[in-house]
């Protein structure tokens, strides 16, 4: 261990050497490294400068109207360019400090016999001079002064950015790199943390329905247009070869204002016919040629997702389109009402009529109709749609989640467990499941 009162003499005399031999060299060398640091500490505070001006103080100096506040401007509108130059400037600046100190204490001081003592000054004292003057004290002043400091240092950092170019481009190229890796890789939770996020956020002033609203938003995205669609079974449509008298009957008993026209079967659906085009026929007793009213069909595959169909609906100005499978069958029909009810909930018109597709028996039992969709299912119940991910496949309906998990045609009275649910099959016929009992435990 080293002795005390010798290191003590050591440091009495290396002093007094220090200032008998203090050459200009190493005055110079000071000199160099007082205004390196002086430097430094001007780079470092223009960094909290620059990036802490809000809007009023950006107002402010849009209004000097000046060649430096337009300078200071045009910084802005790069701010990863700006940040390259400043910490690049900043790192160059604060290695040049370290390399002059070193120099300059190996030439002064002699550590051979104390290389602790040499440590501590080569790295603790020049540290901490470095983050005291040249960090913190910068940065605390330049927070409470960020347009003084921000316009001083505006024509030395035009400079810097024209100097380190090149460096400052590879760095920007490298984090523009970055930040699109992590914006794909983060981008399949961002969903679920919005969801989450609105259910922390929701508080009692938050209606009921606001709150169905915002979650229709977030979870707008997220559908596909066979989860919403009316399917096949459930749409009227009619033959191209029907008599005009016997479509106006059916067409009062549907109450639609377009309804698709196929021939021979619903698989090869050729055009929509909107009702308003035979309003001026409809006082007329002859046969009227109402196929040439058929307007072009927009087709659609069933993994389209309704975000992406309601902006085709509002580019092409139409309300309904047909869905088709992967054969090219018609799976059934989407609207542009299907679409907007994801986001605000049930629309009833004057034209509809209510149809009871399901009944509360209490908190924890329902009966549904096997058709219901698994969207309204999920809806009604407040069971998470996720909940179906595994297990659903291609199923959009309460019936079909049914053949998914039994994996065959369950008979009448049978019953199914999944998860927390109980589904009790109470009608069947032969090829589909009309009804279905529902407990929630």
């Amino acid at each position: 261990m080293e002795d005390i009162p010798d290191l003590a003499l050591y440091l009495h005399l290396s002093i007094i050497t220090f200032f008998n031999e203090l050459s200009l060299e190493a005055i110079i060398s000071l000199a160099i490294i007082v205004l390196l640091l002086l430097s430094s500490a001007m780079v470092s505070g223009s960094e909290v400068a620059f990036f802490s001006l809000k809007t009023k103080h950006i107002d402010l100096i849009k209004d000097k109207k000046t060649s430096n506040s337009k300078r200071l401007l045009g910084l802005l509108e790069r701010p990863k360019r700006l940040l390259a130059t400043i910490l690049i400037a900043n790192n160059f600046l604060n290695i040049a400090i370290i390399i002059l100190s070193t120099y300059v204490s190996r030439t002064l001081f002699d550590f051979s016999d104390y290389p602790i003592l040499g440590f501590i000054l080569q790295v603790i004292v020049i540290t901490f001079i470095i983050l005291l003057f040249a960090e913190v004290i910068p940065k605390i002043y330049a927070a409470q002064y960020p347009i003084r400091f921000a316009g001083f240092m505006t024509a030395p950092l035009v400079f810097c950015r024209k100097m380190f170019y090149p460096f400052s481009s590879l760095l920007v190229k490298s984090t523009n790199f970055i930040d699109k890796k992590l914006a794909k890789k983060n981008q399949t939770i961002s969903m679920k943390d919005l969801s989450h996020a609105l259910e922390i956020a929701a508080d009692e002033k938050t209606s009921k329905d606001d709150k169905k609203i915002l979650e229709g938003i977030v979870q707008f995205s997220n559908f596909y247009a066979r989860e919403i669609m009316k399917p096949r079974l459930d749409v009227v449509s009619v033959d191209i070869n029907t008599p005009f008298n016997d479509l106006l009957k059916i067409i009062a008993g549907a109450g639609y204002s377009r309804i698709p026209v196929y021939k021979e079967n619903f698989d090869n659906v050729t055009g929509i016919l909107y009702i308003k085009d035979l309003l001026p026929y409809l006082d007329n007793n002859k046969d009227v040629e109402w196929q040439k009213f058929l307007r072009n069909c927009f087709f659609v595959p069933e993994s389209k997702k309704i975000s992406d169909l309601l902006k085709e609906f509002q580019d092409k100005k139409i309300h309904l389109a047909v869905v088709v499978d992967e054969y090219g069958g018609t799976s059934g029909i989407i609207t542009l009402e299907d679409i907007i009810e994801e986001i605000i909930g049930e629309i009833v018109d004057e034209f509809d009529i209510e149809e009871i597709i399901f009944s509360k028996i209490d908190d924890s039992n329902y009966v549904f109709e096997g058709k219901t969709l698994l969207n309204d299912f999920c809806k009604i119940t407040g069971i998470k749609y996720e909940e179906f991910e595994n297990i659903k496949g291609e199923a959009d309906t309460l019936a079909g989640l049914i053949l998914e998990i039994k994996k065959e045609l369950p008979h009448r009275g049978e019953k199914i467990e999944f998860k927390n649910m109980e589904f009790v099959v109470e009608a069947v016929d032969q090829k589909r499941i009309k009804r279905i009992k529902v407990k929630i435990k």
